[in-house]
């Protein structure tokens, strides 16, 4: 089910007009200083993983900077997961299918999305170690009964949302909004 939301045109289409709702939100609101107005500062990115059919949009982030004070608000985003080279439903979905990662699975990851097994381990890694330290995901995990098996992540996360698997990744995607940006992150921690 999830292998063929990685060549799937519309997701990824859902995804930039998810971002494009959040940035055009974020702008809306002015700067969180001064209260100016916020210009377009979009960040250059190639992504890696999506399917070719991805336009050029996906080559930018959106960002933001104060006109006044010149301060950037970058916006959460569903379609990068901060810094990753690769776009964040990659990293979600190829660790979910690495699990159990036999030579076979890594194979065809590798084949499909041009990922090394290198790059999968750390991922997966970063799932079970990093993530689970994170500020977010110890004040999110509480919303979640039973308890979520850490070392099951990111799937047995994926599997808590409803609908079908497109709308569970969506879903998961917008819960890790805020690991997307600095911005957001400081945010909400100081709402914490």
């Amino acid at each position: 089910m999830y292998t063929t939301l990685l060549a799937d045109a519309t997701l990824f289409e859902a995804l930039l007009a998810i971002d494009a709702d959040l940035a055009t939100t974020a702008h809306a609101g002015g700067c969180r200083l001064c209260g100016r107005r916020l210009d377009h500062a979009d960040y250059p990115r190639k992504p890696r993983g999506g399917p070719a059919t991805l336009g050029p949009a996906y080559d930018r982030r959106f960002s933001f900077c104060c006109d006044a004070c010149r301060k950037r608000l970058t916006p959460v985003s569903v379609r990068f997961l901060g810094r990753k080279v690769y776009l964040g439903v990659v990293v979600l979905l190829a660790t979910v299918l690495r699990h159990g990662p036999t030579p076979m699975r890594v194979a065809r990851l590798r084949d499909h999305l041009g990922v090394s097994r290198d790059t999968l381990a750390r991922w997966h890694h970063w799932w079970r170690d990093a993530f689970v330290r994170t500020a977010f995901w110890k004040a999110t995990r509480a919303r979640f009964a039973p308890a979520i098996a850490e070392g099951d992540l990111p799937g047995c996360l994926l599997e808590r949302f409803t609908g079908d698997g497109r709308a569970r990744v969506e879903a998961m995607l917008r819960l890790l909004g805020p690991l997307t940006t600095t911005t957001a992150s400081r945010l909400a921690e100081a709402r914490g």
